[in-house]
């Protein structure tokens, strides 16, 4: 069986910008499966092009799957895609086979896919399809050793003069070092990483990452073109009003 990749798709920040009228090559008339076997063609010239089957999948977000074995190739899309124009579905076709055969991908494409997805009507769409088909688990904010709502309701009223109003708080399942906390705005849910429900952990910590995780409820991702930037320069000047700041962000170093 031959190596497999899958890869989730999001809008992410990219260095310099590109017109949408670079190549398109890709034929109106073509079909996805013909589109990728084309793609296929062009970086492996030498390779002869197995059987290709697409498939539209109901998935939460705009993920996108490819898998390579004996049966050939598959390729499974979010279903949100499935009206894209066909030069989308071949800059997608060039980033996933891209990534299957661990090439790097063409900027022009990477460009094409994010400029499509950042469009307001796709936001729209994925935000719906999150809130109506993603799960999200969300667990008590009470925790063993700390109340993520006296917590919240604590710096809302020292930092945001009590005006924030209080989304879903809850614990990760597990004591997670990589992902200390996240925002998700569809499910309007602060979840903060286990790792801080421990007396050994200093109480900073856990404040100065609850405070970074509602400034992203104080400061909206903002979309331009295909750029779409998570920390912008508002949300940083704010964060920096965070007293010990530095000291915080050095504790989460060392968390054990």
């Amino acid at each position: 069986m031959l190596n497999s990749e899958e890869m989730q798709v999001h809008p992410k920040d990219v260095s310099g910008t590109h017109a949408l009228a670079g190549i398109q090559s890709s034929l109106l008339f073509e079909t996805a499966d013909e589109i990728y076997a084309r793609v296929f063609q062009e970086l492996k010239p030498r390779t002869k092009v197995p059987a290709v089957q697409v498939e539209f999948c109901p998935f939460a977000n705009a993920d996108s799957f490819v898998r390579w074995d004996e049966n050939g190739i598959r390729v499974r899309i979010s279903d949100i895609l499935q009206a894209a124009p066909a030069p989308v579905v071949e800059a997608l076709a060039h980033i996933l086979l891209s990534k299957l055969f661990r090439r790097p991908v063409p900027r022009i494409y990477g460009h094409r896919y994010r400029l499509y997805l950042n469009r307001r009507d796709m936001r729209r769409q994925m935000h719906l399809l999150r809130q109506l088909r993603g799960r999200k688990f969300i667990s008590s904010p009470r925790g063993t050793h700390h109340d993520l709502e006296e917590l919240f309701d604590a710096l809302n009223a020292r930092f945001f003069d009590g005006l924030m109003g209080r989304p879903q708080l809850g614990w990760s399942r597990q004591a997670s070092r990589s992902m200390l906390g996240h925002f998700d705005p569809s499910h309007n849910a602060i979840i903060i990483s286990r790792i801080f429900d421990n007396p050994k952990t200093p109480r900073l910590a856990l404040e100065y990452v609850l405070f970074h995780e509602m400034l992203h409820l104080r400061f909206p991702v903002d979309h331009r073109g295909s750029r779409r930037r998570v920390h912008t320069r508002e949300f940083r000047a704010a964060e920096n009003d965070f007293p010990r700041l530095r000291e915080a962000q050095e504790l989460l170093k060392r968390l054990e």
